[in-house]
Parts: C-alpha cells; structure tokens; sequence
C-alpha cells in the first residue's frame, strides 16, 4: 500500500500494525475486544472541529450559519453552500457533480460537509487546504459561485445593514468587519460543529445495543479485510492520499466516462496520477453515488469494488453485506441548530 501524504493524524506504520501484523487472535473475544480494537483505529467522534486559526465562537457560528444559506454572493443569485451541501439530505446533494451558477457543471462529486473539518484538505484532489479556504475559493470559483472578485462579494454584504451587524458582533474590534478572510472564517466555524455522532460511537463507548450483531460482524470484517489501512480515525478517512486503483485500473470496474488523474492536476508528480484524498466514511450510507465522479450508484457495489481494486480481494457476499451494515452504523444525527433555515437579511 502505498502513502502519498505524511499529513495523518495517525501514524501509518501504527495503523498497518494494527490492522494486518497482529493477528485477530491477539484479541479477546466479545464485544469489549471489539471495542478496544476499534478504538485504535477509528475511535468516537469529537464534539467539535476546532481550529487554533479559526477559534469557535457562538457569534461566528450564528453568522456561518447564514451566509452558508446566502445565494445573493453568487453571479446569477441562485448559489449558496447549501444548494451543494442541503443539511436535510446529510449536506451532499446526490448528483454525480453538483451543478453551479448558470447550470455549470462541477468537476467532481461534491462529498458531505458534516466531519469534514479535521481532513488534511478539502476536496477529492486536495487543493483546498482547509474549510475556510474551501469557503473562500467557491464563491470566485467558475463553476461554483462564479463571482468576479472577493471584492465583489465584500460589496454584495455590506448591503445589508444586518451583516454588518453580526459581522461586528463575530469579529469584534475589527475597524472593517465584513471581509472575505471573515467570511470564509465564519462559514468554516459553522462546519466545525456538523458533527454526526452514531449508533458506532455509542457502541464504542459502552452501549452494547447500538450496533446489531451484523454491523459488529461487518466492523470485524472492515478492519479484518484492511479497509482501516486507509480508513483510520474516527472519520473514516480524510487523512491520506491514496492511488484509486492499486490492483487494477479504476475505470475499469467504476465504468466511469471519463479517466480523471487526481492529484496530478495540482501536483503534475507523475507519482500522484489518479491519487485522491481518502473520502470521510461518515454518513456514506446517505451520500450516494460514490467516487469522485459519483460513477456508483449503490453503496454494496462501491464495497465490492473497493474490496478488488484497492484491496486485491474478492469479498463474498456475506463480507460485503457485513461491512455495508457497519457502514450504516456511521449513519449520524444531524445537529438540530443545522436543520432549522435561517432569516437572510434584507437590504437598506
């Protein structure tokens, strides 16, 4: 297996270790060894995201949460980070890519929001470097938001008395507030706290009953088969970059129209061709098409297909079924202060 990135937050040698050299009999038996085990090399969700350059702030988090809604900072009006990311819908829309402003096309499926701000970057070919960069970006992006400037979108918010005034109250002290740098900050802290904790984060911390007796098979057989060798920590993924396709050509089994070259499109390292950051396992049950072309419909399909392309391994039936069980254990509760849509402000 090969890592393309040293950027985790568990070392890789632990995790092989953990997952391939000791063998499942240096483990008890029952669910307390399941649970230690797991605890490992995945573990519970934390209650938030924090970031010591962006510190979370109730004032910062009310504000995120609007402009996230906010269409107005788009070029034809019709683009907010919701119309990608709809909370009610587990914050992926469930197109094969996302459409922005004008009917555009986006490059790649767009992933889930929720658990995403402890990643080592945002998006499948990592060229954002955080969720507030990723904020920042969209709204000049051509086939996102499509704005001809951030100072554009500075002038769209300071017509509205009320940004001005939760702008004020976020980012106190400030002798001009409303800035992009703060906009991409206050976005960002709302999605620090969209954190889904599950019936697998009960489970790992005593609840016996939260996973059914097939999810825990299924979780045996994710670390078991490997599938922690790249989907580690407690988000299942988002700390590496890895080749889609060690054993065999992608394309061959994701049917996909068209090859993209990951990584490479940023890096131009002939190592990093069809290399993409490793995909948070969180609510992957609620996010389908899989891939980064949402070229794969069904979740039991997306398993199949990882097991012998990225794995070497034709999982049986019964394999697939388990971990797919388990994968809906990663199926979390939306936070309740996401699901409410907010008020946007009126103009002068």
């Amino acid at each position: 297996m090969r890592v393309t990135s040293t950027k985790m937050h568990t070392p890789w040698f632990l995790v092989l270790l953990l997952v391939f050299v000791l063998p499942a009999a240096a483990f008890a038996s029952g669910d307390e060894a399941l649970i230690t085990r797991a605890s490992q090399v995945l573990g519970p969700l934390p209650a938030s995201m924090p970031s010591a350059e962006n510190p979370i702030t109730p004032e910062k988090v009310a504000l995120g949460k609007i402009l996230f809604w906010e269409p107005r900072i788009s070029i034809d009006g019709t683009v907010s980070c919701s119309k990608c990311h709809p909370i009610p819908l587990y914050a992926a829309d469930g197109l094969r890519k996302s459409v922005g402003h004008n009917c555009k096309e986006n490059p790649r499926n767009d992933p889930t929001v929720f658990n995403a701000a402890n990643q080592i970057s945002e998006h499948w070919i990592g060229n954002r470097t955080s969720v507030e960069d990723q904020a920042k970006q969209a709204v000049t992006g051509p086939p996102a938001f499509g704005m001809p400037s951030y100072e554009s979108v500075e002038k769209v918010l300071r017509s509205y008395w009320q940004y001005e005034t939760l702008f004020r109250a976020a980012f106190p002290g400030e002798k001009e507030p409303v800035t992009i740098d703060n906009f991409a900050k206050a976005v960002g802290a709302f999605e620090r706290t969209l954190v889904t904790p599950g019936p697998f984060d009960a489970f790992l911390k005593g609840s016996r009953d939260a996973m059914t007796a097939q999810q825990k098979k299924g979780l045996g057989e994710f670390m078991d088969q490997g599938c922690v060798g790249c989907h580690f920590s407690p988000f299942a993924g988002g700390q590496m970059y890895q080749k889609f396709g060690l054993f065999a050509p992608y394309w061959q089994y994701t049917k996909s129209e068209k090859i993209d070259e990951g990584r490479y499109a940023v890096t131009k390292a002939e190592n990093d061709k069809y290399v993409f950051k490793v995909p948070v396992l969180r609510n992957v049950a609620m996010t389908r098409p899989y891939f980064h072309d949402g070229s794969v419909d069904r979740l039991e399909d997306a398993v199949r297909i990882m097991g012998k392309i990225q794995l070497g391994k034709d999982l049986s039936q019964g394999q697939v079924q388990g971990i797919v069980a388990f994968l809906h254990a990663l199926t979390g509760k939306i936070p309740d202060n996401a699901l409410s849509v907010p008020i946007l402000p009126s103009l002068k």
